[in-house]
C-alpha cells in the first residue's frame, strides 16, 4: 500500500511539474540580411527549422501598388534554415481595391518572392507569410487576396493575427487559412501617455486572449517579442522612438535617472544618434524572461501544441536570453 501512495505521489509530481518544451525560431526584419556571429549562433540551437524572413513591405501611393525596403543580402547570412518569405502589407493598400487588382497584387507579390529567392539564392519553403493589420472595412478583399495568391503561388499562405483580431473576430472575421501566427506584442502605442509597457502589458494581453480557445482556426504559432525601444520625449509631451534602447543604456553622466526605466536628459548632446535637448525624457521599454514565461504559461491554457517565433533576431535582443 505505501509503495502505490508513493508511486502516485511520484507520478503527481512529475505531472505538475512537467514544463512543455515549445519549438523556437526567429523572425528576421531588417532590409539587408546578413548575420554576426552571434546571431548564427543563436539561430544555429534554434529548434524549428525555419528562418521567417521579411522580403519587402507592400503600400499603395497615388493608386499604385510599390514594394517599400526590398531587401538586400550580405554575404554573410548563411544558414542551413529554410527561409519562410514575409511580406508586410499596409491596411490602406486594402481600400477600395477591385477584383483586377487583387489579381495583379497576389501575382507580383509572388514574381517579386520568387526574383529574390533566386537573385540571392535563399533556400526558401512552399509558404509565404502574410503580414497586415487587417480591419472590419478591409477584411472581404484582405480574405480574397489570400486565396487569390495561394492561387497563384501554389503555395501554404498563412498571415499573422493581432490581438485585437481575436478579440474582435465577428467583426474583422476569420481569415481563409489553416495557420495564422498570433502577434502577442504591441499591446498598445509607444506614442500615447501611459504607464503600460506598449510593447507588452501582459494584464491586456490576457484581456483580449480570453476567449482564445474558441478562435476557429485550431493551428496557431505564437509570436513573442524580445526586442526593446527608447521613447523619448519632449517639452511639448511629443515622442519618438529609439529602436534598440535597454536600461543599461541610461547610464549616462548627462542623464538624471527618474525611475527604473526612465531617465531625464540634464545636458545636451548627441545621444544614441540624435540630438536632444536638456530636459527631455527617455523611457525604456524592454521584455523580461519572466513576462514571457507568464504569456507562454497562459497560452498553453488556451491553446494546444505551439511553436514560438520570437521578435526579432538581432544580438542586440538575443544576448542573456534563454531560449
Amino acid at each position: 500500500m505505501k509503495i502505490v501512495k508513493l508511486l502516485f505521489i511520484l507520478i503527481l509530481f512529475a505531472s505538475c511539474s512537467s514544463k512543455e518544451n515549445h519549438p523556437y525560431t526567429f523572425y528576421y526584419w531588417k532590409t539587408h540580411l546578413k548575420l554576426d556571429q552571434e546571431e548564427k549562433k543563436v539561430l544555429d540551437q534554434a529548434s524549428v527549422p525555419y528562418l521567417y524572413t521579411r522580403f519587402f513591405d507592400i503600400d499603395k501611393t497615388g493608386g499604385k501598388f510599390l514594394p517599400v525596403g526590398t531587401i538586400t543580402k550580405d554575404n554573410s547570412f548563411k544558414t542551413d534554415k529554410q527561409i519562410v518569405p514575409t511580406v508586410f502589407i499596409t491596411n490602406q493598400s486594402m481600400f477600395c481595391i477591385s477584383a483586377e487588382e487583387i489579381r495583379f497584387l497576389a501575382k507580383s507579390i509572388h514574381e517579386l518572392v520568387q526574383k529574390k529567392a533566386k537573385e540571392y539564392h535563399l533556400k526558401i519553403n512552399n509558404e509565404i507569410q502574410i503580414d497586415c493589420d487587417w480591419t472590419a472595412g478591409t477584411r472581404d478583399d484582405y480574405f480574397k487576396f489570400l486565396k487569390e495568391l495561394k492561387k497563384i503561388s501554389g503555395k501554404e499562405i498563412t498571415c499573422t493575427l493581432r490581438l485585437h483580431q481575436v478579440k474582435d473576430k465577428n467583426q474583422t472575421g476569420i481569415p481563409p487559412v489553416e495557420k495564422v501566427y498570433l502577434m502577442c506584442y504591441s499591446t498598445s502605442s509607444p506614442l500615447e501617455n501611459s504607464n503600460k509597457n506598449s510593447i507588452l502589458d501582459v494584464t491586456t494581453l490576457k484581456s483580449y486572449l480570453s476567449k482564445l480557445e474558441d478562435y476557429p482556426i485550431k493551428k496557431i504559432e505564437v509570436a513573442l517579442p524580445i526586442y526593446s525601444w527608447g521613447i523619448v520625449t519632449n517639452h511639448l509631451e511629443k515622442h519618438k522612438l529609439i529602436n534598440a534602447l535597454s536600461k543599461k543604456d541610461l547610464e549616462n553622466s548627462g542623464f538624471k535617472k527618474i525611475s527604473d526605466h526612465e531617465v531625464e536628459i540634464i545636458k545636451d548632446g548627441f545621444y544614441f544618434g540624435s540630438f536632444l535637448s536638456k530636459g527631455f525624457r527617455i523611457k525604456v521599454e524592454e521584455i523580461s524572461n519572466e513576462q514571457l514565461k507568464d504569456v507562454i504559461h497562459f497560452l498553453e491554457k488556451k491553446i494546444p501544441h505551439f511553436n514560438i517565433i520570437y521578435y526579432q533576431l538581432d544580438s542586440k535582443f538575443v544576448s542573456n536570453r534563454n531560449f
